[in-house]
């Protein structure tokens, strides 16, 4: 009997317990909730009083926001102009995509720094994608010279003359139609699009008509010959063999098998 009522007692306290708890909960959450309205309040009378202070918090809540969507993106910082430019020290490259910068730098007057950053991503991509970097080096000579501001006269933009309408969606994504003037926004969608016409068509031929469809090209015939024969001289670069001057006119190549992707 004892033991019974000791149980008893003990289940008692426990759930006096658990009822003080609860009630001092709900206190204390009532009083946070308070003191938070109060803060509002406050913030927001003093915000209204003093118009430079709310510009001023404007300013660092979007800087801050600025800073998030860099880490979650692994962009470079914002706060290193350097590190933000298109462009890389050519002793990170290896030497074949050394080689090949030099020749377009040449070819094209386009200082290397710049070049090999863009000859680096080719590189990169190509490998992703299953194409030749130098096919897309070769559409990017034609299509701009690798000038990333160049417009075409049916509206294509940057340094593969993609055209912001069709690329509206992968555009808004890096920041909206301006976004084809960014090097490396362009050549990303411009790859992107010469891979799907590759996959659907039997010869890198007819892939790169229908890209010079796309891009405004007004001789396509011409155009298919000028990338062949850009492609193997920085093929030819690629394997080390000796090339032609990079001011001559190089000749077309024969036709290529179907692309494997």
């Amino acid at each position: 009997m004892t033991a019974n009522l000791t149980w008893i007692r003990f289940w008692q306290a426990l759930a006096t317990l658990a009822g003080d708890i609860r009630e001092g909960f709900v206190e204390i959450t009532r009083h946070s909730l308070a003191l938070i309205g109060l803060a509002v309040v406050a913030i927001t009378l003093t915000f209204a009083a003093r118009p430079a202070l709310q510009i001023y918090a404007s300013e660092t809540l979007m800087n801050w926001l600025e800073m998030r969507q860099v880490v979650a993106l692994d962009l470079p910082s914002m706060d290193n102009a350097a590190t933000r430019s298109t462009a890389t020290p050519l002793q990170d490259l290896p030497r074949n995509q050394v080689a090949i910068t030099h020749w377009l730098s040449r070819k094209y007057g386009v200082s290397p720094e710049p070049l090999g950053a863009l000859v680096s991503e080719a590189w990169s991509i190509g490998e992703r994608s299953q194409i030749a970097p130098t096919l897309i080096l070769a559409v990017m000579a034609i299509e701009s010279k690798f000038n990333p501001f160049a417009s075409g006269t049916q509206g294509a933009m940057g340094l593969m003359q993609i055209e912001p309408e069709a690329h509206n969606t992968a555009l808004t994504s890096f920041g909206g139609r301006l976004a084809a003037f960014d090097p490396l926004t362009n050549l990303r969608i411009g790859t992107r699009q010469l891979q799907a016409l590759i996959q659907k068509s039997t010869t890198i031929e007819e892939a790169l008509r229908l890209y010079a469809s796309t891009s405004g090209q007004g001789n396509e015939g011409q155009y298919i010959e000028r990338v062949l024969a850009e492609q193997k001289q920085l093929d030819k670069i690629n394997t080390g063999q000796k090339t032609a001057s990079a001011n001559k006119n190089t000749t077309a190549l024969p036709k290529v098998q179907q692309a494997q992707l």
